[in-house]
């Protein structure tokens, strides 16, 4: 396997040698005499030039949130911020402290703006940002969902590119623009122009699962140490793997983990495995849709398909009544059109966020209620040891699709 050498985009303050191995990039610091994939996070005293490879064409040269903090601590202006990547939790990381430099507390309810190009908010964005801010002398306007812009229409996205162009070329120095994408095309002129006039953090961990996973247990890692607590030797890659990588549900498990852990400081394996509903497990999402519709047959095939494939009942049970949580907080969030805008509310993945947001609308509140009753009663006769697990389960999905009164009759 070849191992190339790169000279390409010069980022100031940075130093190390980009290596690609199998279109994969690796950093070294010279410093630490390591290698990393984290964030490609680079390390030392001199330039490198980057020219990283990217979803669509040749991608814009990107730096760490931390990198991002770096700069602005330093003073230097930034006038613009693209947030571009996949993963919730560095969006959120993001914004919290670019809002906390830039606003002060007492003014973040004038100062503060949020719109979404999916929507149509576009122009009113850029307005807000030419509007001086009232009791603040800056102000950050956040624009969601940029790469709605490129689906437009050719006459409605060449406009909404031409508004963009204008204000990047003159930005209002009482403003900070913060743009959001998950991905952009390389190939378009939207793409072309935030590349050359932004800066451009990456939010996201890659695609290589390995890469994933490693990221995630340094961060798990970091985490706890900043809430005082310590991962026994396997607890953090096991908390990474039932997690799925997933920084957002990380960073939620975590907290339980440490409030459990109280003064031990120490969060075992046994910890993570009793506390945590694994990823695997949590494929009863797509019990959801089959609940919702009030399948039972198909939901009876599904059920055994995961007790075949040796799911434990209990952990089921326990992953359906996080589900059952979650679907009546979807029914309750208010103002989101997409997954990605859900996933912030309910500390998930945008993907199961979706689904949540989808079937929370199937479900009235009083039959998840009633769902969240059989759930318990299911819990009592599993945890009882009298009766057969998988009879049990069957019968709870024969409640959870049949009708509401089912349900409650099944509690007396």
């Amino acid at each position: 396997m070849s191992v190339r050498e790169e000279k390409i985009l010069s980022l100031p303050g940075l130093s190390g040698r980009l290596l690609v191995l199998s279109s994969k990039f690796l950093v070294f610091s010279r410093r630490r005499k390591e290698f990393s994939f984290f964030w490609f996070l680079l390390v030392g005293k001199k330039s490198v030039w980057i020219r990283p490879q990217g979803r669509e064409g040749e991608r814009m040269a990107r730096v760490s949130p931390e990198e991002l903090m770096r700069r602005l601590e330093q003073g230097k202006p930034v006038p613009a911020i693209l947030l571009l990547g996949e993963e919730p939790y560095l969006r959120d990381a993001c914004r919290t402290q670019l809002i906390e430099r830039f606003v002060p507390e007492a003014s973040r309810t004038w100062a503060v703006s949020r719109y979404s190009a999916e929507r149509g908010e576009t122009q009113a964005a850029f307005e807000q940002a030419q509007t001086l801010p009232m009791l603040s002398p800056q102000q950050v306007v956040f624009l969601e969902d940029v790469e709605a812009i490129e689906k437009l229409g050719e006459k409605n996205r060449d406009e909404a590119v031409a508004q963009l162009g204008a204000y990047l070329e003159n930005p209002a120095p009482f403003t900070l623009l913060v743009v959001e994408a998950t991905g952009l095309d390389q190939r378009m002129k939207l793409g072309k122009l935030l590349a050359e006039k932004t800066l451009v953090v990456e939010c996201g961990l890659g695609e290589n699962a390995g890469e994933r996973q490693a990221a995630a247990v340094a961060l798990a890692r970091a985490i706890g140490k900043e809430q005082g607590v310590e991962f026994e030797k396997g607890a953090a890659e096991d908390l990474a793997e039932f997690v799925a990588a997933d920084l957002m549900r990380l960073k939620t498990e975590i907290d339980k983990l440490a409030t459990f852990a109280a003064e031990k400081k120490v969060i075992g394996r046994a910890d993570v495995s009793a506390l945590v509903i694994s990823e695997k497990t949590t494929t009863v999402w797509e019990l959801a849709d089959l609940l919702a519709s009030r399948q039972p047959k198909k939901a009876l095939e599904f059920l055994d398909r995961l007790l075949r494939d040796g799911e434990e009942p209990l952990s089921m049970l326990g992953a359906m009544a996080w589900m059952y949580r979650k679907l009546i907080e979807a029914s309750e969030v208010k103002g989101v059109t997409n997954g990605w805008q859900a996933a912030r509310a309910l500390g998930m993945r945008p993907e199961q966020a979706e689904l949540a947001l989808q079937n929370a609308r199937k479900i009235s509140k009083p039959r998840l209620l009633a769902g969240l009753h059989a759930l318990r009663n299911a819990d009592d006769r599993l945890k009882g040891g009298g009766a057969e697990p998988r009879t049990v389960m069957e019968f709870l999905v024969a409640q959870l699709t049949g009708e509401p009164q089912l349900a409650r009759t099944s509690g007396r």
